[in-house]
Protein backbone atom coordinates (compact mmCIF):
# COMPACT_ATOMS: atom_id res chain seq x y z
CA UNK A 1 0.00 0.00 0.00
CA UNK A 2 1.31 3.55 -0.92
CA UNK A 3 2.28 5.79 1.64
CA UNK A 4 0.44 9.12 2.37
CA UNK A 5 3.29 11.12 1.60
CA UNK A 6 3.57 9.07 -2.19
CA UNK A 7 0.12 9.64 -2.44
CA UNK A 8 -1.80 13.12 -4.87
CA UNK A 9 -5.48 13.06 -4.87
CA UNK A 10 -7.23 16.04 -5.88
CA UNK A 11 -11.18 16.84 -4.76
CA UNK A 12 -13.18 18.59 -7.44
CA UNK A 13 -16.74 20.36 -6.55
CA UNK A 14 -18.53 22.13 -8.96
CA UNK A 15 -19.77 25.48 -7.10
CA UNK A 16 -23.48 25.63 -6.40
CA UNK A 17 -24.17 23.12 -9.12
CA UNK A 18 -28.04 23.28 -10.19
CA UNK A 19 -27.86 27.01 -9.50
CA UNK A 20 -24.47 27.28 -12.30
CA UNK A 21 -26.70 25.22 -14.44
CA UNK A 22 -29.56 27.90 -13.79
CA UNK A 23 -27.70 31.15 -14.93
CA UNK A 24 -26.03 29.37 -17.39
CA UNK A 25 -28.96 29.09 -19.02
CA UNK A 26 -30.43 31.94 -18.44
CA UNK A 27 -27.65 34.96 -17.61
CA UNK A 28 -30.17 37.60 -16.48
CA UNK A 29 -30.23 35.27 -13.24
CA UNK A 30 -26.19 36.11 -12.62
CA UNK A 31 -25.98 37.76 -9.44
CA UNK A 32 -29.18 37.15 -7.83
CA UNK A 33 -30.08 35.47 -4.82
CA UNK A 34 -31.81 32.09 -6.48
CA UNK A 35 -33.36 28.74 -4.76
CA UNK A 36 -34.16 25.81 -6.84
CA UNK A 37 -36.15 22.74 -5.33
CA UNK A 38 -39.95 22.71 -4.94
CA UNK A 39 -42.42 26.07 -4.94
CA UNK A 40 -45.01 25.57 -2.36
CA UNK A 41 -44.18 26.50 1.09
CA UNK A 42 -44.25 22.82 2.47
CA UNK A 43 -41.34 22.37 0.18
CA UNK A 44 -37.73 22.03 0.21
CA UNK A 45 -34.09 23.70 -1.09
CA UNK A 46 -32.51 21.61 -3.14
CA UNK A 47 -29.75 24.54 -3.75
CA UNK A 48 -29.13 28.17 -3.49
CA UNK A 49 -26.43 30.54 -4.74
CA UNK A 50 -23.94 32.55 -2.93
CA UNK A 51 -26.14 35.76 -3.04
CA UNK A 52 -29.19 34.07 -1.35
CA UNK A 53 -26.77 32.44 1.62
CA UNK A 54 -25.35 35.75 2.32
CA UNK A 55 -29.31 35.65 3.99
CA UNK A 56 -29.02 32.81 5.90
CA UNK A 57 -30.44 30.23 3.56
CA UNK A 58 -28.80 26.69 2.72
CA UNK A 59 -29.72 23.65 1.04
CA UNK A 60 -32.22 21.27 2.81
CA UNK A 61 -33.87 24.12 3.96
CA UNK A 62 -37.83 24.44 4.15
CA UNK A 63 -39.13 26.79 1.53
CA UNK A 64 -41.18 28.62 3.76
CA UNK A 65 -37.86 29.48 5.78
CA UNK A 66 -36.08 30.20 2.86
CA UNK A 67 -38.73 32.53 1.38
CA UNK A 68 -38.75 34.39 4.95
CA UNK A 69 -35.01 35.20 5.31
CA UNK A 70 -34.86 36.24 1.78
CA UNK A 71 -38.05 38.04 0.27
CA UNK A 72 -36.58 38.56 -2.61
CA UNK A 73 -35.19 35.72 -3.94
CA UNK A 74 -35.97 33.81 -7.42
CA UNK A 75 -37.64 30.36 -6.96
CA UNK A 76 -36.60 28.09 -9.88
CA UNK A 77 -38.50 24.54 -10.51
CA UNK A 78 -36.17 21.86 -10.84
CA UNK A 79 -34.37 20.62 -14.13
CA UNK A 80 -32.73 17.56 -13.60
CA UNK A 81 -32.71 16.35 -17.31
CA UNK A 82 -30.47 19.93 -17.78
CA UNK A 83 -28.67 18.94 -14.19
CA UNK A 84 -27.78 15.38 -15.93
CA UNK A 85 -26.76 16.83 -18.94
CA UNK A 86 -23.77 18.89 -17.45
CA UNK A 87 -22.85 16.22 -15.13
CA UNK A 88 -22.11 14.10 -17.86
CA UNK A 89 -20.38 17.01 -19.66
CA UNK A 90 -17.93 17.27 -16.71
CA UNK A 91 -17.75 13.55 -16.15
CA UNK A 92 -16.52 13.23 -19.61
CA UNK A 93 -13.88 15.92 -19.65
CA UNK A 94 -12.45 14.43 -16.58
CA UNK A 95 -12.62 10.78 -18.07
CA UNK A 96 -10.51 11.95 -21.13
CA UNK A 97 -7.64 13.71 -18.94
CA UNK A 98 -7.23 11.43 -16.01
CA UNK A 99 -6.41 7.71 -15.56
CA UNK A 100 -8.41 7.20 -12.19
CA UNK A 101 -11.47 9.17 -11.22
CA UNK A 102 -14.22 8.62 -8.42
CA UNK A 103 -17.95 10.15 -8.94
CA UNK A 104 -18.97 11.03 -5.77
CA UNK A 105 -21.79 12.36 -6.34
CA UNK A 106 -23.59 14.43 -9.26
CA UNK A 107 -20.93 17.28 -8.58
CA UNK A 108 -18.27 16.10 -6.80
CA UNK A 109 -15.18 14.07 -7.74
CA UNK A 110 -11.81 12.29 -6.74
CA UNK A 111 -8.74 12.12 -8.66
CA UNK A 112 -5.82 10.09 -8.33
CA UNK A 113 -2.91 11.73 -9.72
CA UNK A 114 -0.41 9.90 -7.61
CA UNK A 115 2.85 9.49 -9.75
CA UNK A 116 2.03 12.75 -12.29
CA UNK A 117 4.20 14.78 -10.20
CA UNK A 118 7.26 13.21 -11.73
CA UNK A 119 6.04 13.73 -14.81
CA UNK A 120 4.21 17.03 -14.86
CA UNK A 121 2.92 18.06 -11.83
CA UNK A 122 0.51 17.46 -9.33
CA UNK A 123 -0.28 21.35 -8.84
CA UNK A 124 -0.14 22.42 -12.57
CA UNK A 125 -1.88 19.74 -13.95
CA UNK A 126 -4.40 19.99 -11.53
CA UNK A 127 -4.87 23.52 -11.92
CA UNK A 128 -5.06 23.03 -16.02
CA UNK A 129 -7.63 20.36 -15.68
CA UNK A 130 -9.89 23.08 -13.79
CA UNK A 131 -9.69 25.42 -17.06
CA UNK A 132 -10.71 22.99 -19.24
CA UNK A 133 -13.91 22.03 -16.90
CA UNK A 134 -14.67 25.93 -16.86
CA UNK A 135 -13.93 26.09 -20.95
CA UNK A 136 -15.76 22.86 -21.88
CA UNK A 137 -18.64 23.27 -19.68
CA UNK A 138 -18.99 26.69 -18.84
CA UNK A 139 -19.62 25.86 -15.16
CA UNK A 140 -17.31 27.35 -11.97
CA UNK A 141 -15.43 24.58 -10.15
CA UNK A 142 -13.48 24.63 -6.90
CA UNK A 143 -10.36 21.99 -6.30
CA UNK A 144 -8.53 21.14 -3.26
CA UNK A 145 -5.33 18.60 -3.52
CA UNK A 146 -3.84 16.56 -0.66
CA UNK A 147 -2.32 13.40 0.34
CA UNK A 148 -5.56 12.06 1.12
CA UNK A 149 -9.36 12.31 0.06
CA UNK A 150 -10.72 13.98 3.88
CA UNK A 151 -8.05 16.66 3.57
CA UNK A 152 -8.48 17.26 0.02
CA UNK A 153 -12.57 17.82 0.50
CA UNK A 154 -11.99 19.82 3.43
CA UNK A 155 -9.37 21.83 1.86
CA UNK A 156 -12.35 22.69 -1.48
CA UNK A 157 -14.68 23.13 0.80
CA UNK A 158 -12.49 26.01 2.28
CA UNK A 159 -11.99 28.09 -0.75
CA UNK A 160 -15.48 28.01 -2.85
CA UNK A 161 -16.52 28.97 -4.64
CA UNK A 162 -13.99 29.03 -8.02
CA UNK A 163 -11.13 28.25 -5.89
CA UNK A 164 -8.05 26.05 -5.46
CA UNK A 165 -6.11 24.86 -2.64
CA UNK A 166 -2.89 22.49 -1.96
CA UNK A 167 -2.07 20.96 1.57
CA UNK A 168 1.42 19.72 1.21
CA UNK A 169 2.09 16.78 2.59
CA UNK A 170 3.11 17.18 6.63
CA UNK A 171 0.82 19.99 6.50
CA UNK A 172 -2.66 17.97 7.09
CA UNK A 173 -3.09 18.37 10.41
CA UNK A 174 -1.92 22.28 10.98
CA UNK A 175 -4.03 22.59 8.05
CA UNK A 176 -7.50 21.03 9.72
CA UNK A 177 -6.43 22.19 13.95
CA UNK A 178 -8.47 25.16 13.27
CA UNK A 179 -11.31 24.75 11.64
CA UNK A 180 -15.15 23.84 13.07
CA UNK A 181 -15.29 20.07 14.19
CA UNK A 182 -18.63 20.71 11.60
CA UNK A 183 -15.64 20.93 8.90
CA UNK A 184 -14.64 17.64 9.01
CA UNK A 185 -16.86 15.25 6.89
CA UNK A 186 -19.15 12.71 8.79
CA UNK A 187 -19.72 14.59 11.75
CA UNK A 188 -23.54 15.50 11.69
CA UNK A 189 -25.48 17.03 14.39
CA UNK A 190 -26.10 14.47 16.90
CA UNK A 191 -22.08 13.80 16.93
CA UNK A 192 -21.64 17.70 16.23
CA UNK A 193 -23.88 18.54 19.56
CA UNK A 194 -22.17 15.86 21.77
CA UNK A 195 -18.55 17.21 21.41
CA UNK A 196 -19.87 20.49 21.46
CA UNK A 197 -21.18 19.83 24.89
CA UNK A 198 -17.54 18.49 26.15
CA UNK A 199 -16.01 21.50 24.54
CA UNK A 200 -14.77 20.07 21.92
CA UNK A 201 -15.11 23.29 19.17
CA UNK A 202 -12.00 22.64 16.84
CA UNK A 203 -10.50 19.93 14.89
CA UNK A 204 -6.96 20.78 17.27
CA UNK A 205 -8.73 19.92 20.16
CA UNK A 206 -10.32 16.78 18.89
CA UNK A 207 -7.18 15.70 17.76
CA UNK A 208 -5.92 16.04 20.62
CA UNK A 209 -8.32 13.66 22.93
CA UNK A 210 -6.92 10.51 23.53
CA UNK A 211 -7.84 7.53 20.68
CA UNK A 212 -8.40 5.38 23.67
CA UNK A 213 -11.07 7.56 25.26
CA UNK A 214 -13.04 8.90 22.02
CA UNK A 215 -13.37 5.16 21.61
CA UNK A 216 -14.95 4.56 25.18
CA UNK A 217 -17.13 7.61 24.06
CA UNK A 218 -18.38 6.42 21.01
CA UNK A 219 -17.21 2.92 20.11
CA UNK A 220 -15.52 2.65 16.40
CA UNK A 221 -16.77 5.83 15.26
CA UNK A 222 -14.53 7.37 17.72
CA UNK A 223 -11.63 6.04 16.15
CA UNK A 224 -12.36 6.91 12.97
CA UNK A 225 -12.94 11.14 14.16
CA UNK A 226 -9.80 11.02 15.59
CA UNK A 227 -7.77 9.62 12.47
CA UNK A 228 -10.07 12.32 10.74
CA UNK A 229 -9.23 14.66 13.19
CA UNK A 230 -5.22 14.07 12.73
CA UNK A 231 -5.35 14.48 8.77
CA UNK A 232 -5.14 10.35 8.66
CA UNK A 233 -7.36 8.63 5.87
CA UNK A 234 -6.32 5.52 3.51
CA UNK A 235 -9.43 5.59 1.89
CA UNK A 236 -8.41 4.67 -1.68
CA UNK A 237 -10.26 6.46 -4.93
CA UNK A 238 -12.51 3.93 -6.51
CA UNK A 239 -13.07 3.70 -10.48
CA UNK A 240 -15.86 5.31 -11.38
CA UNK A 241 -18.42 2.92 -13.92
CA UNK A 242 -21.55 4.28 -15.06
CA UNK A 243 -24.30 1.81 -13.69
CA UNK A 244 -26.67 1.12 -16.45
CA UNK A 245 -29.44 -0.48 -14.15
CA UNK A 246 -30.99 -1.92 -11.35
CA UNK A 247 -33.71 -4.54 -11.05
CA UNK A 248 -35.16 -7.62 -9.12
CA UNK A 249 -37.81 -10.07 -10.27
CA UNK A 250 -39.57 -12.93 -8.68
CA UNK A 251 -39.92 -16.36 -10.29
CA UNK A 252 -43.09 -18.23 -8.31
CA UNK A 253 -43.19 -21.43 -7.18
CA UNK A 254 -46.66 -22.03 -8.57
CA UNK A 255 -48.00 -19.74 -11.57
CA UNK A 256 -50.66 -17.17 -10.42
CA UNK A 257 -53.75 -15.35 -11.61
CA UNK A 258 -53.67 -13.97 -7.33
CA UNK A 259 -53.86 -10.18 -7.88
CA UNK A 260 -53.20 -8.96 -4.76
CA UNK A 261 -50.65 -11.69 -4.46
CA UNK A 262 -49.36 -9.72 -7.70
CA UNK A 263 -49.67 -6.27 -6.16
CA UNK A 264 -47.65 -7.46 -3.20
CA UNK A 265 -45.13 -8.47 -4.81
CA UNK A 266 -44.41 -5.50 -6.81
CA UNK A 267 -44.80 -3.17 -3.79
CA UNK A 268 -41.93 -5.73 -2.12
CA UNK A 269 -39.70 -5.60 -5.32
CA UNK A 270 -40.20 -1.63 -5.82
CA UNK A 271 -39.05 -0.95 -2.01
CA UNK A 272 -36.09 -3.56 -2.38
CA UNK A 273 -34.33 -1.55 -5.23
CA UNK A 274 -35.92 1.95 -4.35
CA UNK A 275 -33.69 1.33 -1.09
CA UNK A 276 -30.72 0.18 -3.10
CA UNK A 277 -31.02 3.34 -4.70
CA UNK A 278 -31.33 5.94 -2.16
CA UNK A 279 -28.55 3.15 0.08
CA UNK A 280 -25.94 4.17 -3.56
CA UNK A 281 -27.10 7.55 -3.49
CA UNK A 282 -28.90 7.35 -6.90
CA UNK A 283 -32.15 8.47 -8.53
CA UNK A 284 -33.74 6.93 -11.62
CA UNK A 285 -35.34 8.69 -14.31
CA UNK A 286 -37.43 5.20 -16.42
CA UNK A 287 -39.31 2.74 -14.28
CA UNK A 288 -39.72 -0.44 -16.57
CA UNK A 289 -42.07 -3.52 -15.62
CA UNK A 290 -41.53 -7.19 -16.82
CA UNK A 291 -44.64 -9.81 -16.81
CA UNK A 292 -43.74 -13.20 -17.87
CA UNK A 293 -46.87 -15.50 -18.01
CA UNK A 294 -47.24 -19.31 -18.03
CA UNK A 295 -46.50 -20.03 -21.30
CA UNK A 296 -43.23 -18.03 -21.55
CA UNK A 297 -44.14 -15.17 -23.16
CA UNK A 298 -42.92 -12.12 -21.79
CA UNK A 299 -44.61 -8.44 -21.77
CA UNK A 300 -42.29 -5.12 -20.63
CA UNK A 301 -43.89 -1.71 -20.48
CA UNK A 302 -42.02 1.02 -19.33
CA UNK A 303 -42.20 4.56 -18.52
CA UNK A 304 -40.02 8.05 -17.66
CA UNK A 305 -40.35 9.90 -14.83
CA UNK A 306 -38.49 12.99 -13.13
CA UNK A 307 -35.85 11.76 -11.20
CA UNK A 308 -36.11 10.22 -7.87
CA UNK A 309 -35.92 7.31 -5.46
CA UNK A 310 -38.90 8.12 -3.33
CA UNK A 311 -40.21 4.71 -2.78
CA UNK A 312 -44.51 6.69 -3.19
CA UNK A 313 -43.45 8.05 -6.41
CA UNK A 314 -41.72 4.52 -7.55
CA UNK A 315 -44.51 2.44 -6.30
CA UNK A 316 -47.43 4.78 -8.25
CA UNK A 317 -46.02 4.65 -11.33
CA UNK A 318 -45.13 0.36 -11.24
CA UNK A 319 -48.60 -0.17 -10.18
CA UNK A 320 -49.52 2.01 -13.52
CA UNK A 321 -47.69 0.14 -15.67
CA UNK A 322 -48.30 -3.28 -13.99
CA UNK A 323 -52.19 -2.67 -14.38
CA UNK A 324 -51.78 -1.78 -18.17
CA UNK A 325 -49.41 -4.57 -18.62
CA UNK A 326 -51.58 -7.31 -17.36
CA UNK A 327 -54.52 -7.23 -19.73
CA UNK A 328 -54.49 -10.73 -20.55
CA UNK A 329 -55.47 -12.41 -16.90
CA UNK A 330 -53.38 -15.32 -17.41
CA UNK A 331 -51.36 -17.19 -14.91
CA UNK A 332 -48.56 -15.08 -14.17
CA UNK A 333 -45.30 -17.32 -13.83
CA UNK A 334 -42.60 -14.06 -13.54
CA UNK A 335 -42.49 -10.86 -12.37
CA UNK A 336 -39.79 -8.11 -12.60
CA UNK A 337 -39.22 -4.42 -12.33
CA UNK A 338 -36.15 -2.52 -13.30
CA UNK A 339 -34.83 1.06 -12.83
CA UNK A 340 -32.92 2.99 -15.42
CA UNK A 341 -31.17 6.09 -16.57
CA UNK A 342 -29.35 6.35 -13.43
CA UNK A 343 -27.57 9.37 -11.81
CA UNK A 344 -25.84 10.48 -8.65
CA UNK A 345 -28.59 12.46 -6.26
CA UNK A 346 -30.07 12.10 -2.83
CA UNK A 347 -32.89 13.07 -0.83
CA UNK A 348 -32.39 16.78 -1.07
CA UNK A 349 -31.90 16.95 -4.61
CA UNK A 350 -34.49 13.98 -5.98
CA UNK A 351 -37.79 15.34 -3.37
CA UNK A 352 -38.29 18.91 -4.93
CA UNK A 353 -42.12 19.00 -3.86
CA UNK A 354 -41.70 16.87 -0.57
CA UNK A 355 -41.77 18.13 2.50
CA UNK A 356 -39.36 18.55 4.77
CA UNK A 357 -41.33 15.50 6.87
CA UNK A 358 -41.33 13.26 4.10
CA UNK A 359 -37.78 13.77 3.66
CA UNK A 360 -37.03 12.87 7.26
CA UNK A 361 -39.62 10.03 6.97
CA UNK A 362 -37.14 8.21 4.44
CA UNK A 363 -34.01 8.92 6.16
CA UNK A 364 -35.99 7.79 9.56
CA UNK A 365 -37.17 4.36 7.48
CA UNK A 366 -33.32 3.99 5.35
CA UNK A 367 -31.49 3.87 9.01
CA UNK A 368 -33.62 1.45 10.18
CA UNK A 369 -33.10 -1.05 7.44
CA UNK A 370 -30.06 -0.40 7.50
CA UNK A 371 -29.56 -1.26 11.26
CA UNK A 372 -31.72 -4.15 11.28
CA UNK A 373 -32.22 -5.36 7.99
CA UNK A 374 -34.18 -4.41 4.44
CA UNK A 375 -37.24 -6.56 5.92
CA UNK A 376 -37.63 -4.62 9.21
CA UNK A 377 -39.69 -1.98 7.93
CA UNK A 378 -42.13 -2.61 4.74
CA UNK A 379 -45.59 -1.34 3.62
CA UNK A 380 -48.35 -3.45 4.89
CA UNK A 381 -49.47 -4.51 1.33
CA UNK A 382 -46.36 -5.98 0.94
CA UNK A 383 -46.62 -8.44 3.62
CA UNK A 384 -48.01 -10.96 1.79
CA UNK A 385 -44.83 -11.80 -0.14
Amino acid sequence: MLLSKDRNIAHFDLDAFFVSVETLRNPKLQGKPLLVGGGSDRGVVAACSYEARKFGVHSAMPMRVAKRLCPEAIIIKSDFEAYSKYSHLVTDVIKDSVPVFEKASIDEFYIDLTGMDKFFGCLQFTDQLKKKINKESGLPISWGLASNKLVSKVATNEVKPNGQLEIPFGNEKNFLAPLSIIKIPGIGKETGYKLLKMGVETVKVLSEIPVEMMENLMGKSGIDLWRKANGIDETPVVPYHEQKSISTETTFQTDTIDINFLHSQLVRMTEEIAFQLRQQNKLTGCVTVKVRYSNFETFTKQLTISYTNADHVLLKTAKELFNKLYERRLLVRLLGIRFTNLIPGNYQISLFDDTQEMINLYQAIDSVKKRFGEKTLIRAVGVGA
